[in-house]
């Protein structure tokens, strides 16, 4: 069966637009290390998104843990003029783990498209769906940046433009090397 054929607006993308970023690092993370087996290249990822126009604001939402071993990875991200939210790992009885930023994510989308012409949306879950029609309503362009073996083919066809991460593993990706393999001389 073959798939279906995903449109692609291709939107004017100008040096005056002002844009800001939404990154749901959940989706990204576990989309990059279960397609790919490797990290994401968020600073690639910006980059690519704001393409050269007015970036305003971009934001990481990331799950912090008790034991802060991410925080090295916050860090980064900061360093790269990525703001990041954080929201702790929730763990209910029974080992039931949640983290998701969907509805965070949405509320700044909202609150913040006033100050915006275009919305990067870096996250392939199907769950944004409603929020890309509705800033479309307000006249916003939305961009879905994701990796596309990972994205709801609904999202793709519901945003402005699409780019497929994985299309780019070079840019977008960063190898998850446990170890470096020695050289052996002959």
């Amino acid at each position: 069966m073959s798939q279906p054929m995903l449109k692609k607006h291709h939107p004017l993308k100008h040096p005056e637009q002002r844009v800001g970023v939404f990154i749901d690092v959940q989706n990204m993370y576990y989309s990059a290390k279960n397609l790919f087996g490797a990290k994401v290249n968020f600073g690639n990822i910006v980059k690519e998104a704001t393409m050269g126009r007015k970036l305003i604001r971009a934001i990481a939402y990331v799950v912090s843990t008790e034991s802060k071993e991410e925080q090295p990875f916050f860090d980064a991200l900061y360093n790269l003029g990525i703001e990041t939210k954080e929201r702790p790992l929730q763990i209910f009885f029974g080992g039931e783990k949640k983290a998701d930023w969907d509805v965070g994510i949405t509320v700044d989308a909202i609150r913040l498209c006033p100050s915006l012409d275009a919305v990067v949306l870096v996250s392939g879950d199907g769950d944004y769906i409603p929020l890309v029609d509705y800033l479309r309503n307000q006249g916003k362009q939305v961009e879905v940046m994701a990796f596309g073996g990972t994205t709801s083919s609904r999202l793709i066809e519901t945003a402005d433009d699409f780019t497929d991460l994985g299309a780019e593993k070079n840019k977008f990706l960063i190898s998850d090397r446990k170890f470096v393999r020695p050289v052996v001389k002959k």
